[in-house]
């Protein structure tokens, strides 16, 4: 099920009033079965599979907790990991080493004859998979008590908001809100309806509007003139964010409204100065997981600027492979591993650069932010270029040949004008109120004048309903 479907709106006007008027175990039941419809809706059938994860983990956070020998603990905590990372390789790999053993073979001249199972990737399993570790880890760390309930860990696992595409929401943050029945709170609900027309806007008028586009750009670069394909690769990196960061919005919202704080997953991004700063802002809850359960126990920066490239490198490449089982996934990985090793030799440089020319901050940061995006964008190419197959390395360069050569480079050549220039209002439009929001952190909650919040909504409504595609496509992330 998706949110930008009437199956969701049915679903909302059912869930929500039952959720508020029940409590207790009830409330908790309710969740989970709600959850497990949302979820069921696209494939009923995987529905065993995130059943047994939750059962799995569940238990393995009592053996650990319950065990005071650190060997036990980690042997129950490695079973949990082989369990959760096995079905993730298996239902998002397999096909992926299949092929690549092939292809290898038939390099060397072999023929092998291999019939390759045709897997479905089931929505969702990279996300609460992490979510579902990151429980057994905190446990075995001693960071956070053991689920004694098991309805409740279960309803935290499949929660519906956050369940397919994030924020990975861990179960320090989430599993202690839950503790106590939310009462409806009008604060909330203004506050959370904000957030989900907000998500709605950036998915349905910007995202879904820019799609066209960018789909015309990578299904046959080589038709399009070098001025066409950088508007192309530029509205990809609007149309991923805007579809990913609508998302999470729209989920934060429902999660507010339930009374639940989901973290935030994206705080402007692409107005970052330096990838390290990116990271922080971009797609959070993933950047942090990897942090907290990956960079630092390889060793972070603590042993030496070797050891930190390397655990840079490591922590981008497993991030770009959590994407998918593609090889531009991970190359994706290895770019923005490069840029922070980089980052780590250039920064000192620039600033001695920047002292010595008395450059005005202002332009400092207008220069960081270019460079960044510029190369953020650069690797979108291939990141995009991900789900087109053995051919995405020859899409993405391609793409990135053509806007390079300049041919053709004029404002004549770009096809769809109407279409770019709505584009470009549209961006002109979120951008505007990002930074405006950014600068002053205002939210629907301060405009306590219920005129101003009603005109709020409207005007976003409207903007939906002027711009809006309403296809009901699915989100980019449920892919992954």
């Amino acid at each position: 099920m998706v949110f930008n479907s009437i199956t969701f709106l049915i679903f909302s006007g059912i869930f929500f009033p039952v959720y508020f008027l029940t409590k207790g175990k009830v409330r908790l039941w309710w969740i989970l079965l709600a959850s497990y419809v949302f979820y069921g809706w696209w494939d009923w059938r995987f529905l065993t599979l995130i059943m047994i994860s939750t059962f799995m983990d569940y238990n393995f956070g009592k053996l650990i907790g319950a065990t005071e020998e650190k060997r036990k603990r980690r042997t129950y905590l490695i079973f949990s990991m082989i369990m959760n990372l096995g079905f993730l390789g298996f239902f998002k790999y397999f096909n992926f080493f299949i092929d690549s053993f092939v292809s290898m073979m038939h390099a060397f001249g072999f023929q092998p004859s291999v019939s390759t199972l045709q897997i479905m990737l089931p929505i969702g399993i990279s996300f609460y998979t992490f979510q579902s570790l990151s429980y057994t880890i905190d446990i075995y760390r001693r960071e956070i008590p053991v689920e004694r309930n098991m309805l409740k860990f279960a309803a935290f696992i499949a929660l519906f908001p956050q369940l397919v595409a994030g924020p990975i929401v861990r179960a320090r943050d989430l599993l202690p809100q839950m503790n106590t029945d939310k009462k409806f709170d009008w604060d909330n609900f203004n506050s959370g309806m904000g957030r989900i027309l907000w998500g709605f806007f950036k998915k349905v008028a910007i995202a879904d509007s820019l799609a066209p586009f960018v789909d015309q750009c990578w299904a046959d670069p080589s038709k399009f003139s070098s001025s066409h394909l950088l508007v192309g690769v530029v509205f990809y990196s609007f149309q991923i964010y805007c579809d990913f960061s609508g998302y999470s919005d729209i989920a934060i919202g429902l999660a507010r409204i339930m009374g639940y704080r989901f973290v935030e997953n994206f705080k402007t991004p692409y107005f970052s100065q330096s990838f390290s700063e990116f990271w922080t802002r971009w797609h959070i809850s993933l950047s942090s997981w990897l942090r907290d359960y990956l960079y630092i126990p390889l060793g972070g920066n603590r042993k030496g600027k070797l050891n930190t490239y390397k655990n840079n490198m490591i922590t981008m490449l497993l991030g770009g492979l959590w994407h998918g089982a593609n090889l531009a996934f991970i190359f994706w990985g290895f770019l923005h591993g490069i840029y922070l090793i980089l980052q780590r030799f250039t920064t000192p440089i620039w600033r001695k650069f920047v002292q010595l020319v008395r450059m005005p901050a202002f332009i400092n940061s207008a220069i960081c932010i270019l460079v960044v995006y510029i190369l953020t964008v650069l690797a979108w190419i291939y990141f995009r270029s991900g789900s087109m197959g053995h051919s995405s390395f020859t899409v993405a360069n391609t793409i990135i040949g053509r806007i390079l050569s300049f041919e053709d480079f004029t404002w004549y050549s770009v096809l769809s004008k109407y279409q770019v220039l709505k584009g470009f209002l549209l961006l002109f439009i979120m951008l505007s109120v990002e930074i405006t929001n950014q600068r002053m952190s205002w939210n629907v909650t301060q405009l306590r004048r219920p005129a101003l919040r009603i005109a709020l909504f409207v005007s976003v409504l409207w903007l939906i309903a002027l711009f809006g595609t309403f296809s009901a496509n699915s989100f980019i992330y449920f892919q992954f």
